[in-house]
């Protein structure tokens, strides 16, 4: 090697695509594990759904529900219910809370369409739902995508009745009409963000009437008919519902090198799955690890299920009561991977990223000093000592890892549920898998940087 390579493999960032650095066993066992993150995308489309399922998959590896009434020791596994809609796994460690707590939190809610609380309407002999966007979408994308209903009836009497029309090969599912383009000038004048607006994304739910000769809405009669048939239901029990229109579309290999997961809300469940599926190999931590499935990170992280609520206070403070802890001492000696995505370099849209400071597919998990926008509000940006610490940890593992940035400095940007950590003394900072088409109805992730994160997590944890 001559003086010239020896100094630049010393002194130079590598920046190599991970299949040129990984070995064919590593590259497999990437692709294996994507197996499960797949069936785990197809079952856990909302917030409750993935809270669900990542429990039926903690009881299997021996967690339990967490009980004040017992005493935890080193090694034992117990999770924390939230409403349904957030969970956090526990496992303790031997040292006492007050040395600090290893702490991963990824969000499981996603972009989609919620049904207002009163959305049954008729139009024309048509029946429909109106919609309330949530979360970041572009409105334009989700017309004439197949969507499938999700969520729950809350009724009167305490019961509470579970949806899911859409996802089998037998079952109906539903769509968002769009103007044909042969009379699509006037709409075609708009701008791109507003091509669909907000009170556009009405939901084609059904077209057949009532039989029978009198009376008015006799679709919108038939649908209540047939909903309360199955569910036992009336119109009025939509006051109380939560029901959520999302895409489809199952999980699916992407490329003729099936390098590439595409899928519905991988913004943050590829993160979620990848800490999930770590904490539940973990087994006798130093440090007590805690890994938080959370809500509501897509609009602010507010609310009782999200991560701006005292959730996560709550949580550390049982664990320091099972040992006698100071609550404010371990937090302040705690460290936190803030598990979320980041924008990964698409070759189509290239102008809005800083090439230097992009992360790219394929290149290993990213960890994001800072998110925000423009000046770097609304991030916690960790500290150059701690992000230190992460390298070293990351590098002593072979974990192949990335620096990344949400695009170039006036381009726009976003935050992460890390500054909400951060506030409560935490040390944190954002590692997660770049994602092309982040938002969309159908985002692209690679396998080996998905793998890449489950390994960095437990790497953490354990």
């Amino acid at each position: 090697m001559s003086d010239y390579k020896k100094i630049k493999e010393k002194l130079f960032y590598d920046r190599k695509n991970g299949f040129l650095r990984l070995s064919d066993e590593t590259i497999k066992e990437a692709f294996d594990f994507c197996e499960g993150y797949k069936q785990f995308l197809n079952i856990a489309k909302t917030e409750r759904e993935a809270a669900a399922a990542a429990m039926v998959l903690a009881d299997q590896k021996g967690f339990e529900p967490f009980s004040r009434d017992k005493k935890y020791k080193h090694g034992d596994k117990v999770y924390f219910n939230n409403r349904g809609k957030s969970v956090a796994f526990v496992v303790f460690g031997k040292e006492k809370a007050e040395c600090g707590v290893n702490i991963t939190a990824a969000h499981i809610d996603s972009p989609r369409l919620d049904l207002k609380p009163n959305p049954l309407y008729e139009d024309i002999e048509f029946a429909l739902f109106k919609t309330h966007y949530y979360g970041g979408i572009r409105k334009y994308q989700w017309p004439t995508v197949p969507l499938a209903l999700h969520g729950v009836f809350a009724k009167k009497d305490g019961s509470v009745q579970t949806v899911s029309i859409g996802e089998r090969p037998d079952e109906p599912q539903f769509v968002v009409n769009d103007l044909l383009p042969h009379l699509a000038d006037e709409q075609s004048k708009r701008k791109l963000s507003d091509g669909i607006r907000g009170e556009e994304l009405n939901i084609l739910i059904g077209s057949r009437p009532f039989k029978d000769d009198e009376g008015s809405e006799l679709v919108k009669l038939n649908i209540l008919k047939l909903l309360n048939e199955k569910y036992g239901i009336t119109e009025e029990d939509f006051l109380s519902a939560e029901l959520e229109m999302v895409p489809a579309a199952k999980a699916s290999d992407i490329g003729f090198d099936r390098s590439m997961v595409g899928s519905y809300g991988q913004d943050d469940r590829v993160c979620a799955y990848s800490e999930l599926a770590a904490i539940l190999e973990v087994e006798s931590p130093k440090k007590t690890a805690v890994a938080i499935l959370a809500d509501k990170e897509e609009i602010g992280s507010d609310g009782n299920t999200g991560l701006n609520s005292k959730f996560l206070s709550y949580v550390i403070h049982d664990i320091c009561l099972n040992d006698g802890s100071d609550e404010t001492v371990a937090l302040r000696n705690s460290s936190c991977l803030s598990a979320d995505v980041n924008a990964g370099m698409d070759p189509t849209f290239q102008d809005v990223m800083e090439k230097r400071n992009a992360s790219f597919l394929n290149h290993g998990v990213v960890v994001t000093k800072y998110t925000g926008s423009r000046g770097k509000y609304g991030t916690s940006d960790a500290s150059a000592e701690y992000v230190a610490r992460i390298r070293a940890m990351l590098d002593k593992a072979g974990i192949i890892w990335q620096t990344g940035e949400l695009g170039k400095v006036d381009g726009g940007g976003g935050g992460t549920v890390a500054m909400y950590i951060a506030n409560l003394g935490v040390d944190v900072v954002d590692l997660g898998v770049p994602v092309l088409s982040m938002h969309a109805p159908f985002e692209v992730t690679a396998k080996l940087d998905v793998y890449m994160c489950n390994k960095a997590m437990y790497e953490f944890m354990k």
